[in-house]
C-alpha cells in the first residue's frame, strides 16, 4: 500500500467516525453506506491533495470512489497534472 493510500484511509475513518472502524484498500464505500454523497465530494478534494492533480468533477461517478484503490486509479484515468 502507497503512502498516499495509507494517507486517504487515515481521511475516510475520520470522516466516518465509528469506532473500531477499520478499512483497507478494497473496502466498499459507497454501496455499503460508509460514505454519502455529501462526503464524496471531500474524497475528491483529498484524492487531488494527494495524486497533485486536478480530477474533473463531471468525469467521475460515485462507483469510482467506491474503494480506495478505485479512487487512485480514477485519478490516474481522468487526472490532470496540475501546473
Amino acid at each position: 500500500m502507497t503512502a498516499e493510500a495509507q494517507q486517504m484511509i487515515e481521511h475516510i475513518v475520520g470522516l466516518i467516525r465509528k469506532p473500531g472502524l477499520t478499512i483497507d484498500e478494497n473496502t466498499p464505500l459507497v454501496s455499503s453506506g460508509l460514505i454519502d454523497s455529501m462526503a464524496l465530494v471531500d474524497l475528491l478534494l483529498k484524492l487531488e491533495e494527494l495524486t497533485h492533480m486536478r480530477i474533473p468533477p463531471g468525469k467521475v461517478q460515485p462507483k469510482d470512489l467506491e474503494t480506495v484503490a478505485r479512487m487512485f486509479a480514477t485519478a490516474q484515468r481522468v487526472g490532470k497534472t496540475r501546473k
